[in-house]
């Protein structure tokens, strides 16, 4: 008996820190899973006309960054937690690979790591070595997440690191880049110089 109480409290915390850790890989795969489905859903939003080019709306836009947060569960807390950072890839008249629009959510106030809106892109977006580069006339959705985990039992474990992902998608249909469209009445604008939880 006295063993074992000796030694019960070595091994309720081995194994109140194995759970933390397993809790720690399931959400880093959440993350990554996220960013790979806000790219995709990127990549495919726009209304529909068999006449021309797919437009694409601030509101369609904000309705995938809330369907991300759905997603996500409310325990996440995706949005106080972290930001994600929406960029769009193209080429410009000059034929320069260059960020159109940027589009972003989150309290976390960090920026992009690959560059802002309007910047030109000549290597590419990405880590070096791994770059995506848009085709003339088309796009690439180029997602950024990034996540301050959130301990299950406690931060003594392994604190509160953060968790980074990115994804990109190419557009899945002829989609009209000349500009992000408005609707009436106008939907919020998710600039990235706001560091905001809500599409208000």
């Amino acid at each position: 008996m006295i063993e074992f109480a000796l030694i019960m409290p070595f091994f309720l915390i081995i194994g109140l820190w194995g759970v933390e850790l397993a809790h720690y890989s399931y959400q880093t795969m959440r993350v990554g899973q996220l960013a790979a489905h806000v790219a995709d859903n990127a990549s495919r939003i726009g209304d529909y006309s068999t006449l021309q080019n797919r437009k694409i709306y601030e509101s369609d836009i904000d309705d995938l960054l809330i369907g991300v947060d759905l997603q996500a569960g409310p325990k996440m807390e995706l949005f106080d937690r972290g930001r994600v950072i929406i960029s769009s890839l193209e080429v410009n008249g000059a034929g320069q690979q260059y960020i159109h629009w940027q589009r972003c959510l989150g309290t976390r106030p960090v920026w992009s790591s690959y560059g802002k809106e309007g910047d030109l892109k000549p290597g590419g977006l990405g880590p070096v070595g791994s770059e995506v580069f848009a085709s003339p006339n088309d796009a690439v959705m180029f997602v950024e997440l990034q996540y301050e985990y959130n301990p299950l039992i406690s931060s003594t474990f392994i604190g509160t690191p953060v968790i980074s992902s990115i994804a990109s998608f190419t557009v899945r249909s002829s989609r009209d880049l000349s500009r992000v469209y408005q609707t009436s009445p106008a939907s919020p604008k998710m600039t990235c110089d706001k560091f905001t939880s809500l599409v208000s």
